[in-house]
């Protein structure tokens, strides 16, 4: 039987863990974590201090995921930039697509400290844009607007997903409508 290293293993479980929030939402336990993958509690803490982390964690590679799929946008020369920014401010990473994250609303009430951390990281994923925007205003692509208001236009709403249940009640998954804030944001500076 294969051992593995701690870096797969580390893998396995955020994985795993991602499987059991979309299932579950956050009332996913340790337990439920570990029979899934057919591994003690205990072998869990050895990687993890605790469910927080491993949420923090997952939250730390969703958005490292979302840097390198942006990457490959920012370097695709067959879109124009008004399509690489919808494709970069309405992308949730391609791992993630089959997870419901519109659920994320109950972090905020359950999860302070890793509701504001995916807040954190959500406010500071903007490098990518900010060149586009930039690039896009000195080619004519975009109108002259201000990155700041757009980035707060942006997080108010999708700070409203995660103040209600919005989303849940009208069973619109999170990936729907974050795509669709990006189109309507993009649309309106194009």
């Amino acid at each position: 039987m294969k051992t593995d290293t701690s870096q797969e293993l580390r893998v396995r479980i955020l994985d795993e863990a991602a499987r059991q929030f979309d299932k579950k939402g956050i009332k996913f336990t340790m337990d439920d974590l570990a029979h899934a993958l057919g591994m003690s509690k205990k072998t869990i803490y050895t990687v993890f201090e605790d469910k927080r982390s491993i949420m923090t964690q997952t939250i730390d590679r969703f958005f490292d995921e979302a840097l390198i799929e942006e990457e490959m946008i920012l370097n695709d020369e067959s879109l124009t930039i008004p399509e690489q920014l919808t494709a970069i401010i309405g992308r949730v990473p391609e791992r993630y697509t089959q997870n419901d994250l519109s659920q994320l609303y109950v972090l905020k009430e359950k999860y302070p400290s890793v509701y504001r951390h995916w807040k954190y990281c959500r406010e500071n994923y903007w490098e990518g844009v900010a060149l586009l925007l930039e690039k896009g205003i000195r080619e004519g692509a975009i109108r002259p607007i201000s990155l700041p208001i757009l980035k707060t236009m942006f997080q108010a709403t999708v700070e409203q997903f995660f103040q209600k249940d919005v989303l849940v009640k009208n069973h619109i998954p999170y990936r729907e409508a974050l795509s669709q804030v990006a189109d309507i944001l993009v649309n309106g500076i194009i």
